[in-house]
C-alpha cells in the first residue's frame, strides 16, 4: 500500500532528526577528542648510586685530652681522651679577648679606643709577678690602642693586660666575670667556666668540645683571628712582643693560644687551613696536655702530626655532571625525553660521613626541552643539595589523527 504523504513527511523528518543527530554527535566526539587532555606519562627513575668514602684514622696524641672540628661542620669531628671539663690555662685569654670585644668591638681594619695605662695597671703588673703568671710590660702615661692591647694580652699571653683590659671595658673583674658567664650561656658553652680573666686559676676550665666551638667563634672574629696569626707585632712604647705560638707558620697553622700551668700542662689551642678541591678547610681543635706530658715542643710535634691525619679525612666528593641521566619518558603516541641534571654538583665531607640521594620525576602530558621535570637530593650528614631535573627533548601533543583513534585514553 503506497504511503501517504504525511507518512513520506514524518519518514522525511525522522531521518532529517537522525542525520542531524549524528552530525551533532560527531561534531561533539570531535570536539571533544581534539581538545581532551592526553594521557599523563610517568617516568622510569633510576636512582643515583651509592657514594661512600673511606673512614680516616687520626693520629691522636699519646697522652691528655682533645677534640678537632672544622669550620662549616657541626660539632666535633673527633676526640680522645676524658671529655670532661679540664683546666685551660692561658686559652682562657680567648674568651676573655671575645668578651671584651662584644662589650668594646672593634670595626673591620680599625684599631679600635686608646687605653691610657696608669699606675693601677703598673700595680697589677707587680701582683701577677708575684703570682708566677707570664706579663708584659706597662707603664703609667703608656697609650695603646684596644687592638694593641689585646695583642699584648693574646701574643705574649699577658695575664696583667686581661685583667687592665677587663676593668677597662667592665669596670672591674667581678663585673667582667657575670658578664663572660652569660656569654658563655648565650653561646651555648655550657661546659666552660671562667673565675678569672687569664687561666691562672684552675677553676678556668672547659671541655674539649667546648673548647672546639670557642675556637670556631675566634676564627670568625676578625680582630681575634688577625692578631693570633702573627709571629710578632710591634707595640709604640713597648717595642716587639713575639707570640707564645711556635707552631705557628708550620703544618698550616695560623693560631689561635697557648697554654701551660702545672696542672693544665702544655695546651694549644689550634686553627689551620688546607686546600681540598675547590675549597679551603680551617680545622680547629684543642689538645690539653696533664701535668706529666712534656713541654710545648713535644705538643706541637702532636699536634703537627694530628693535623697531617686529618687532612685526607676531607673529601671533595663529586655528587653529579649536568646532564646525567636519571628518569626517562615514553608517551604513549611515541615521543620520548630523558630527565638529566641541569648542573654539576659536589660535596665537602669528612671522613665517612654517609651520602644518601633520591632522584623524583613527575608524570607529565607534554613537555618542553628544559622543562624542570624534577629533583635529585643528597644528603651529606645535616646538609642538603638539590639540584634540578630538566627534559633532554620534548612531548608533543599527538595531534588529531591519534586524537581521533584512541577516545577511550583520553582524560575525560
Amino acid at each position: 500500500m503506497p504511503l501517504t504523504r504525511r507518512q513520506i513527511y514524518r519518514r522525511r523528518r525522522i531521518a532529517v532528526g537522525i542525520a542531524l543527530l549524528l552530525v551533532i554527535t560527531g561534531i561533539v566526539y570531535t570536539s571533544t577528542t581534539l581538545t581532551a587532555a592526553v594521557p599523563a606519562t610517568a617516568a622510569t627513575v633510576t636512582q643515583p648510586a651509592a657514594i661512600t668514602e673511606p673512614a680516616v684514622q687520626l693520629a691522636w696524641p699519646g697522652y691528655g685530652r682533645g677534640a678537632i672540628g672544622a669550620v662549616g661542620f657541626d660539632g666535633v669531628l673527633g676526640s680522645y681522651g676524658d671529655q670532661s671539663a679540664a683546666p685551660m690555662a692561658s686559652i682562657t685569654k680567648v674568651v676573655t679577648a671575645l668578651v671584651i670585644l662584644d662589650a668594646k668591638p672593634i670595626p673591620a681594619t680599625e684599631e679600635g679606643p686608646s687605653i691610657t695605662y696608669t699606675d693601677a695597671d703598673v700595680d697589677i703588673y707587680y701582683d701577677e709577678v708575684a703570682q708566677g703568671a707570664s706579663v708584659a710590660p706597662v707603664r703609667n702615661g703608656l697609650v695603646l690602642s684596644e687592638k694593641q692591647s689585646l695583642a699584648m694580652m693574646l701574643l705574649p699571653s699577658a695575664g696583667n693586660y686581661s685583667i687592665s683590659l677587663a676593668t677597662w671595658a667592665y669596670g672591674s673583674v667581678d663585673d667582667y666575670l657575670a658578664a663572660a658567664g652569660a656569654w658563655l650561656t648565650a653561646h651555648r658553652l655550657t661546659g666552660t667556666k671562667v673565675v678569672d680573666t687569664s687561666g691562672l686559676d684552675d677553676g678556668s676550665a672547659s671541655t674539649p668540645t667546648d673548647l672546639v666551638a670557642l675556637a670556631k667563634l675566634a676564627n670568625a672574629d676578625a680582630t681575634v683571628s688577625s692578631i693570633v696569626s702573627q709571629p710578632t707585632a710591634e707595640i709604640p712604647g713597648v717595642g716587639t712582643i713575639e707570640n707564645t705560638d711556635k707552631l705557628l707558620g708550620r703544618a698550616g697553622v695560623d693560631g689561635i693560644k697557648t697554654g701551660t700551668n702545672d696542672n693544665a700542662g702544655a695546651c694549644l689551642m689550634f686553627s689551620a687551613d688546607y686546600t681540598v678541591g675547590s675549597h679551603t678547610i680551617t680545622v680547629v681543635g684543642v689538645v690539653l696536655g696533664g701535668k706529666d706530658m712534656g713541654d710545648h715542643s713535644v705538643l706541637n710535634q702532636s699536634v703537627a702530626t694530628l693535623l697531617a691525619s686529618a687532612v685526607p679525612g676531607f673529601h671533595d666528593v663529586p655528587l653529579v655532571k649536568a646532564g646525567d641521566r636519571f628518569a626517562e619518558y615514553s608517551s604513549e603516541w611515541g615521543d620520548g625525553v630523558t630527565a638529566v641534571a641541569a648542573e654539576n654538583a659536589s660535596a665537602l665531607t669528612w671522613s665517612d660521613t654517609p651520602i644518601t640521594s633520591k632522584a623524583v620525576a613527575r608524570p607529565v602530558q607534554t613537555v618542553d626541552a628544559g622543562d624542570q621535570l624534577g629533583t635529585l637530593t643528597f644528603t651529606v650528614g645535616s646538609d642538603t643539595t638539590t639540584v634540578k631535573l630538566v627534559a633532554k627533548g620534548s612531548i608533543e601533543d599527538p595531534g588529531a589523527l591519534w586524537r581521533l583513534g584512541h577516545p577511550g585514553e583520553l582524560a575525560g
